[in-house]
């Protein structure tokens, strides 16, 4: 049987009406004659009762950091929505069934609260498809071999989308959203911002990682690692939305656009800036960079040469960061209110010229460079935070991305 994997956000779930909408996608793929699994995330977001959140807030006042009762108490937003969800499917008339993701064979580490999936054991699933069921599955959750209750992280439902779409070698993820697929950039600081038709996996997972959170990276990763197409749609439009797929594939006859230097921009905000000097001789590039990592703090834009260091961190670090460095025999400045404004796009890689482009267009929106770091399918730049949406528009129209 051919299967297709929905999965629904907390905001398509949040109201009967938005229920009502995402169920009527679920009929219309199961009339195509399709096996269905649907993923569902908790329902709707603060201050609804069942997202997690709110579970969060609540389980936050006497726990005391991630434990496996709190992992227990956070999972039960997702499966409150999936027993919800089944019922809603079998009143329009389908057959359907409920299941939590340890039911539906997602078995993870024991990392709680940031679990990760280790295998995932499709029978109860396929048992369900073959007697012509849609199986509702909770996001967001799984278990271990010992039978704990785990949770996936922020956008685990993702994750467990395109987990079960590799496990039952699915036609399709659809990936249901309030958007109407990945924009170049974020529409609340580029107005100009337009859908992309069609992205590849790698370029999904920079643009994830580097700050757009239309879906989850590691869901872009496995679903690349099992050939999946990924289409990213709005639950509330007809629209045909964003497929995610290797460009030597054809789908559904989404033709192939020719290679773009860039596809999109993307940001992350509240950072700040760390530089470091020291004398040099006896090398503590490495002191340094183990204590900050026994510390839990994760760096990026990292610059290390002879005597200096800089790199960046969150701003929520940097009193501690500062604390660290006073450790050491060394001159260190920490500064806030910086953000990373990055150029993604699989066809840059071996195009010269492109970080010319993109100091043109911030030097024509009068906007200072701090920092840079590339990649093969990106280019990164620290700017302050209050240039970065001049930033974002500039680089924008830098590479003609709303046409």
């Amino acid at each position: 049987m051919n299967v297709i994997v929905q999965k629904f956000g907390g905001s398509s779930l949040g109201t009967e009406e938005s229920r009502t909408i995402a169920a009527k996608k679920v009929i219309a793929a199961a009339e195509s004659g399709h096996g269905i699994v649907v993923v569902v995330s908790a329902m709707g977001r603060s201050p609804s009762p069942y997202a997690t959140d709110m579970l969060f807030d609540l389980m936050g006042a006497v726990s005391d950091g991630m434990t496996r009762e709190l992992d227990l108490a956070l999972s039960c937003g997702e499966t409150v929505s999936a027993a919800l969800f089944a019922v809603l499917l079998q009143r329009l008339g389908l057959a359907a069934s409920a299941l939590t993701g340890w039911q539906a064979g997602i078995v993870t580490d024991c990392s709680y609260g940031e679990a990760r999936i280790r295998k995932v054991r499709p029978e109860r699933i396929q048992e369900d498809l073959d007697e012509g069921r849609v199986v509702v599955v909770a996001g967001f959750q799984g278990g271990t071999e010992q039978g704990e209750i785990t949770t996936l992280g922020r956008g685990g439902s993702d994750v467990t989308a395109a987990a079960l779409g590799c496990a039952l070698h699915a036609d399709r993820i659809e990936i249901f959203t309030d958007v109407d697929g990945i924009m170049t950039a974020d529409p609340r600081i580029v107005p100009a911002a337009a859908r992309v038709r069609r992205m590849t996996y790698r370029e999904v997972c920079e643009m994830a990682h580097l700050g757009a959170g239309v879906i989850h990276p590691r869901a872009a990763e496995i679903a690349m690692e099992g050939g999946v197409p990924l289409w990213i749609k709005n639950t509330f439009s007809d629209d045909e939305g964003t497929l995610i797929a290797d460009r030597a594939r054809v789908v559904e006859g989404v033709p192939i656009p020719g290679d773009n230097v860039v596809t999109g921009i993307a940001h992350v905000g509240g950072l700040a800036l760390v530089q470091v000097a020291f004398e040099v001789g006896p090398d503590l590039s490495l002191d340094l960079l183990r204590a900050l990592a026994d510390a839990g703090m994760s760096l990026d834009l990292i610059n290390v040469s002879p005597g200096r260091m800089s790199f960046t961190i969150k701003e929520g670090q940097a009193d501690a960061a500062s604390d660290l460095l006073s450790g050491f025999p060394v001159e260190a400045s920490v500064q806030l209110g910086f953000a990373k404004i990055s150029a993604v796009g699989a066809g840059m890689r071996g195009v010269p010229g492109v970080m010319a482009s993109i100091v043109e267009g911030l030097r024509r929106a009068d906007v200072q460079i701090h920092q840079t770091a590339d990649s093969h399918t990106s280019i990164s730049c620290l700017v302050k935070a209050e240039d970065l949406p001049a930033a974002a528009r500039a680089l924008h129209e830098q590479f003609t991305l709303s046409l």
